[in-house]
């Protein structure tokens, strides 16, 4: 996962001590650093490396598009000049992060030297005058766990931003005549988020495995994988099928500058092949490229959604709604055929036939339990959101392809939340709290959050720092 780069442009306002919005613009440098963040300065445009002044606004707006930052900070380090915020705000479109520290006792006299709080009203109200939308991380000190945090999760949510806003997928064929709940409106996204498509046919996808079996070298070494971290349980012909197959996707999708596919997979691409596409879905997958089934459009911007929120750090895994757990009032089986990466899995995973299919190709593994953020971008009739909420895994009974029982709060609210849409009976599930992260997002992408369990005020907690 590339880093993401923050532009720092520390203000102040002229009636506060300058010295000491100074100093504090120097700690925050210094803080960041102790982070580990990756931040452009502005210690280069002024002597004070603060922005006050319109003509400095112009030089910092220039050299932070030229750096190309992911994300713009705003620590208002005594007070702030709110419509320079603003307007620098305005003119980058990029998220942006309000902060001020927490502002010290007076003293004996009475005075202040700072009055970082009431900065930021004033900010937060132009900027909404401005159209701008900002994240705020609460008024404390450098040093509180919730400055880190907040930090932290604000790099989440340029990273989502960032992996939104250039999203191009490789649709592999139609979709799968009977799989009317995956059509999407390729236009629409066009128009209203860039989301790009890059549909190719079937036959492409044959030809690119064929030239990959024929230079041997990539596909020797995805065997060699498979044979180490898989079970094995079908013949060497079908391995090297599977392997050849991931090597030609990860081809494609590199030829047509994508980050994510989406394949038809069945049942076509088995009379051509010989085996589906799941266990080379998974190879793909673990390398953080998500291969989503049935030409599933909204299901891969949901991978990849998931995968930036969570910064690269745990995979995701792409499933179906399927039944409800026979023992557990609220529980509910994740499952499908077997694209799910192994480093999802709890055991060793093998390589053999799916459910409901006769030709091999499939992966069988229970996936880890524990706490697992669940999501879903869809939408119809112009209208898109994504579904968020929280799960854990439980214990239940054994199942085939790739799998997971987990238990919500509340299952017939979800389940009504899913048949009355706009979502379907696919979603996209990781092991980590991501929920807050897209949630935040959602103001920057211009989609509705919705929650299947009525967690926001417990989200909009979080985010305040409580």
């Amino acid at each position: 996962m590339k880093k993401i780069k923050l532009g720092l442009a520390p203000t102040r306002r002229s009636i506060f001590s300058a010295p000491d919005a100074i100093k504090y613009r120097k700690l925050t440098q210094k803080r960041l650093e102790e982070l580990g963040i990756d931040f452009v300065d502005i210690t280069d445009i002024n002597e004070e490396g603060l922005l006050y002044d319109d003509n400095d606004r112009i030089a910092i707006k220039e050299k932070f598009r030229k750096n190309k930052i992911d994300g713009l900070f705003i620590p208002h380090c005594n007070f702030g000049t709110e419509y320079e915020c603003a307007r620098l705000a305005k003119d980058l479109d990029v998220p942006v992060l309000l902060w001020g520290p927490l502002d010290e006792r007076p003293d004996e006299n009475g005075v202040r030297l700072r009055d970082s709080q009431c900065g930021l009203f004033a900010t937060g109200k132009v900027l909404r005058r401005f159209k701008v939308p900002f994240t705020y991380l609460t008024n404390c000190r450098l040093e509180d766990p919730v400055f880190e945090r907040g930090i932290k999760d604000f790099l989440a949510v340029c990273n989502v931003v960032k992996t939104f806003r250039n999203i191009r997928i490789l649709q592999i064929g139609p979709r799968p005549f009977d799989f009317w709940s995956t059509m999407c409106n390729e236009g629409e996204l066009l128009e209203k988020f860039n989301i790009q498509l890059a549909p190719i046919p079937l036959p492409e996808l044959t030809q690119a495995v064929e030239k990959a079996k024929a230079e041997k070298i990539e596909v020797k070494a995805v065997i060699d994988y498979i044979n180490q971290n898989m079970e094995v349980k079908i013949k060497e012909g079908e391995v090297e099928n599977v392997a050849a197959l991931k090597v030609a996707m990860k081809h494609l999708i590199e030829k047509y500058g994508c980050s994510a596919a989406a394949i038809q997979c069945w049942n076509a691409l088995q009379s051509e092949l010989g085996v589906m596409p799941c266990a080379a879905n998974a190879l793909l997958n673990e390398e953080g490229i998500p291969v989503v089934c049935e030409t599933d459009i909204h299901g891969a911007i949901t991978a990849l959604l998931a995968e930036a929120a969570g910064m690269g750090e745990n995979r995701s895994f792409f499933a179906d709604w399927t039944i409800r757990h026979p023992d557990i009032e609220n529980g509910e089986l994740l499952q499908h055929c077997g694209p799910w990466p192994i480093s999802v899995a709890e055991e060793k995973v093998k390589l053999t036939y799916p459910l409901a299919f006769e030709h091999p190709g499939s992966l069988t593994a229970e996936a880890k339990h524990g706490d697992v953020s669940l999501c879903r971008f869809d939408g119809d009739n112009g209208e898109y959101s994504l579904l968020l909420g929280n799960a854990k895994g439980v214990a239940g009974p054994k199942g085939m392809g790739t799998y997971l029982w987990i238990e919500v709060e509340n299952i017939k609210r979800l389940e009504a939340k899913i048949v009355e849409g706009p979502y379907i009976h696919h979603c996209v599930g990781i092991h980590k709290n991501i929920v807050p992260v897209l949630y935040e997002a959602c103001k920057y992408m211009n989609i509705k959050p919705d929650f299947y369990d009525p967690i926001e005020e417990d989200i909009k907690a979080y985010l305040r720092g409580e």
